[in-house]
């Protein structure tokens, strides 16, 4: 075993490129990423590997692979994002859409219980959606680069932070322990992710509540309001 290696719970920046049926579906390499926007800037992925922080086929392919080198791999959809699931096909009535003051056409995707939804067909007063994943049922290819080995506290807690709150708050490290500043909001997050944290990074999260933190607050509303 050598440093060059990559191990389960090795924290890890990866660039990667996703395509089904050879198009682009994500990336963070830049040549690849202009091929679903050109006003999109790559941005930096750091991942635990082993941790389920990507899709299953593509978790499992990192480990022990070499920081560095490049690879390729195809994975099946049960190892990528799944089987479709007829059972996702459903009718909803069509009054449940013009009461939002939403008219639903044919190919529309749109977001409903937080997940990404297709109308497949109007038809009279019902509506026929798809809540599979889009990439359901598909063979997916990535190719992907192992940058580096992530070793800087404040680097991993960054990544954890940002993985598992969905933003970074402010926080400082000291021994064993990771203080969060900001409101009692963040309680709540704490509570849920503390044991990762211990188990990953060998450190209690705490929060040091601080009063003046309407920006922070603003965030935490908004993710209360996706969940």
């Amino acid at each position: 075993m050598t440093d060059n290696i990559v191990n389960k719970n090795d924290f890890i920046e990866i660039r990667y490129t996703g395509k089904a049926n050879g198009i682009v579906f994500d990336s963070n390499i830049e040549e690849d990423l202009k091929k679903l926007d050109l006003k999109v800037k790559p941005r930096k992925i750091i991942i635990i590997v082993g941790q389920e922080m990507t899709i299953k086929g593509l978790d499992n392919a990192i480990e022990n692979k070499e920081v560095g080198k490049e690879y390729e791999i195809t994975l099946k959809p049960k190892d990528a994002f799944g089987e479709r699931d007829r059972n996702l096909i459903k009718t909803i009535p069509l009054n449940e859409f013009t009461q939002q003051n939403f008219n639903p056409k044919p190919g529309m995707v749109l977001t409903l219980d937080n997940m990404l939804v297709k109308i497949i067909a109007v038809s009279g007063a019902r509506v026929v959606t798809d809540f599979n994943n889009p990439l359901a049922g598909k063979e997916i290819h990535y190719k992907f680069i192992i940058i580096r080995k992530v070793t800087e506290e404040k680097e991993k807690a960054e990544a954890l932070l940002e993985y598992f709150f969905k933003f970074i708050p402010e926080f400082k490290i000291e021994k064993d322990k990771i203080i969060l500043k900001g409101p009692r909001g963040l309680e709540k997050l704490i509570k849920t992710h503390a044991k990762k944290f211990k188990e990953l990074l060998g450190k209690e999260i705490i929060l040091e509540e601080k009063s003046q933190a309407s920006e922070l607050e603003k965030k935490l509303g908004q993710k209360n309001t996706e969940n």
